[in-house]
């Protein structure tokens, strides 16, 4: 990790060395023969169209026609190297970033946060390509046209190539300058556009609520502000910018006029021809043209580092979680096991788990139940290790959680989150999440166990019926248990429902919970649930209040020793007993 550090994003060129190298040495040959054209022009004007020898003409045109032609088939071959090294760099940098993003913790993406690095992920590194084009084309050949075209003044007219000497470092002075005031304001600009996608992202994540509350015009309030703020960042880059364009051709034209009357005297005095002072003017043309495309060159190449760095700061992120490589057998009746455990999430004022006890034998039921912002989803997160417990200890099946490699803990461990989340593609193909060698005995034997296997079999393809992304063309309950399925279709040693079936009807959630009792084997399973019937009949049932520990035992022993969870249960039902 140290050595990706010192050698920073350009590693990602490596693969593409004699690309790298092949395109600007091409552009250079471009940029010789380009060179040549204004003495070859100066040559018709002195010799032909003097001696009005039109076979002189003709001939130094068909020159000219050769350099273009060689010019251009040259150019064409740098594009197509640069090109390569380009996008070949761009695609190597988009893969490491998204493998990197991928071992990073929850703490870390949490603090992050998803539009930053989508942002990163297409944006920014979109960026990164064009810069790596741009100089690849243009960073050497501009420069080598500026100071070929002094030296080709020199072997003109010494007197007149002083303009040259005068006006270039001036040209230069305000290029760079301008890119040093615009160079922070574009990182300014990718850090705002951060904040434009994040609330984009939440708007159309979150329509259906914006308008089920009547915020639309609030909302649309917020993402002006923000849009107008990365509007005002943006002109005051584009304004600065500006400036270069106008600056540099009052320098250039200063310096032609300064041409035609020093050449003007020379050719008075019969020191130069009047088409050397053609090839004079031709060549500050050149240069005029070159260091425009070296400043937005310069403009490109400050936007794509000020986005590489954005990228490499990610990559620089080291995962706060190690793993060993080594697998453990799963043995030991204790399946899972919290002592003393405490929890404080990256940037949190306050602990959002304290002093948590209890142990889970294998082939249990446990329950978990609190009011909202209890800590329920904390305690699960912590049992396929998504978190570090930041006080006492987690231990799975006899040993600390950190003993396990991530692989088997996350195929011992399966979750179904409190959201459902499927991806564009089958439901085939989903539950092959779960187990990609899984049979199609298997997925239907699992969509049995989670109540989903009427509902598929009603679909006209079964197993093969499309799901569009995020399962838009199915219901919450079908989400739900297509989910349950998804997490069962992998054999897990513990299976936790995270207020997974919270969609479900009392009759349906019932049948799941049977029909989860009744699988084969030991397989420990932890519902989180807002229901005191979904977890009546579990072996034990743990009680939170704002992170802490309220209760622990069976349905019968909370109702008389806990009050938190007396009360839960009196808010759910009457005191016949009959559903409120």
């Amino acid at each position: 990790m140290k050595q990706k550090r010192r050698q920073g994003w350009t590693r990602f060129l490596k693969g593409y060395g004699c690309q790298s190298v092949l395109a600007p040495l091409f552009k250079l040959l471009e940029a010789l023969f380009d060179l040549f054209v204004p003495l070859v022009v100066a040559d018709i004007i002195d010799q032909g169209i003097a001696r009005g020898d039109v076979p002189y003409i003709l001939q130094r045109c068909g020159v000219l026609v050769g350099l273009a032609a060689v010019g251009l088939a040259s150019a064409i071959t740098a594009q197509w190297f640069a090109a390569q090294a380009a996008i070949g760099c761009a695609s190597a940098m988009r893969h490491a970033l998204f493998a990197h993003i991928q071992t990073l913790d929850f703490s870390q993406m949490d603090t992050l946060g998803g539009s930053t690095l989508i942002t990163r992920l297409t944006s920014d590194i979109n960026q990164v390509q064009n810069g790596v084009n741009m100089f690849l084309r243009l960073f050497m050949r501009s420069p080598f046209i500026v100071f070929g075209s002094v030296i080709m003044a020199f072997t003109i007219d010494r007197r007149a190539a002083l303009i040259f000497v005068a006006a270039v470092p001036i040209l230069a002075l305000i290029v760079f300058g301008v890119m040093r005031l615009t160079s922070p304001l574009y990182r300014r600009t990718q850090g705002q556009l951060d904040h434009v996608l994040r609330l984009t992202r939440e708007n159309l994540t979150g329509v259906r609520v914006v308008r089920a509350f009547g915020r639309e015009d609030e909302e649309e309030r917020q993402f002006c502000q923000e849009n107008e703020e990365l509007t005002r960042i943006q002109l005051r880059v584009g304004r600065l910018s500006a400036l270069m364009n106008p600056l540099t051709y009052v320098v250039v034209n200063l310096a032609v006029v300064a041409l035609l009357y020093v050449g003007a005297q020379q050719v008075e005095g019969g020191v130069l021809l009047s088409g050397d002072v053609y090839a004079l003017v031709n060549y500050m043309s050149q240069i005029l043209v070159e260091l425009i495309k070296l400043a937005n060159t310069i403009v490109l190449v400050s936007k794509a580092l000020a986005c590489a760095g954005r990228v490499q700061a990610v990559l620089d992120l080291e995962p706060q979680m190690t793993f060993p490589v080594e697998e453990l057998p799963l043995t030991g009746e204790e399946a899972v096991s919290f002592s003393s455990v405490g929890l404080t999430y990256a940037g949190a004022d306050g602990e959002s788990l304290h002093d948590i006890n209890f142990t889970l034998r294998r082939g249990e039921t446990f329950g978990i139940i609190g009011g909202t912002g209890s800590g329920k989803t904390s305690v699960v997160n912590l049992i396929p290790r998504f978190y570090d417990a930041t006080d006492g200890q987690v231990r799975l099946f006899g040993r600390d959680i950190k003993e396990y490699p991530q692989a088997q803990l996350r195929h011992a461990a399966a979750v179904v989150m409190q959201r459902p989340q499927l991806f564009s593609g089958t439901i085939r193909s989903n539950l092959l999440w779960g187990n990609a060698a899984a049979s199609d005995k298997e997925l239907w034997a699992a969509l049995e166990t989670a109540q989903a296997a009427d509902f598929v079999r009603e679909k006209p393809l079964g197993l093969d019926e499309p799901v569009e992304q995020g399962g838009r063309n199915l219901s919450g309950g079908q989400k739900q248990r297509l989910t349950i399925a998804r997490a069962l279709v992998g054999k897990p040693e513990i299976l936790i429902l995270d207020d997974s079936a919270s969609a479900l009807d009392f009759a349906t959630d019932a049948a799941l919970r049977k029909a989860l009792g009744a699988l084969p084997g030991n397989m420990t399973v932890v519902i989180v649930s807002q229901r005191t019937s979904s977890l009546q009949h579990a072996d034990q049932i743990l009680v939170l209040e704002d992170g802490r520990q309220a209760g622990l035992g069976r349905h019968e022993e909370l109702l008389e020793k806990c009050p938190v969870y007396k009360e839960i249960y009196d808010s759910q039902f009457q005191k016949g007993g009959e559903s409120a």
